[in-house]
């Protein structure tokens, strides 16, 4: 996954994707777990993945689904946290989010970016 631009770039480049058109799904360690945000041309926030993307297509200029998995407990490196199985307890929740982030992409497919935006505003963690 942090290599993902060396995948998408050759991809985006052979079907003459429209940037506008193109989005990326990535975890985020800096949102609450179960959130998810929607977002145009901003920096990779620190995922590495992202980071590729980026640097392969030299833009950020194009559309990420963020999905906040929390910050790592104590002094857990970032990579073993994000890399490790959901609870028991967390998997109601994040099948919720992962329902609510097809509904986004959908939203994005049909309506436009601020359709899909308001879309992922709407989703969040089980109450």
């Amino acid at each position: 996954m942090n290599e993902s631009g060396r995948a998408v770039a050759p991809l985006v480049r052979y079907h003459h994707v429209d940037l506008n058109d193109l989005v990326i799904v990535h975890d985020d360690i800096d949102l609450p777990f179960a959130r998810l945000r929607f977002q145009h041309d901003r920096g990779s926030g620190g995922n590495n993945g992202a980071r590729s993307v980026i640097g392969a297509l030299g833009t950020s200029a194009f559309w990420r689904l963020k999905c906040g998995v929390g910050r790592p407990p104590g002094s857990m490196d970032p990579a073993v946290f994000v890399l490790k199985r959901f609870t028991a307890a967390e998997r109601p929740e994040i099948e919720f989010t992962i329902a609510g982030g097809a509904d986004v992409i959908e939203r994005f497919v049909v309506g436009g970016g601020e359709a899909a935006r308001q879309a992922a505003g709407e989703v969040g963690p089980i109450e």
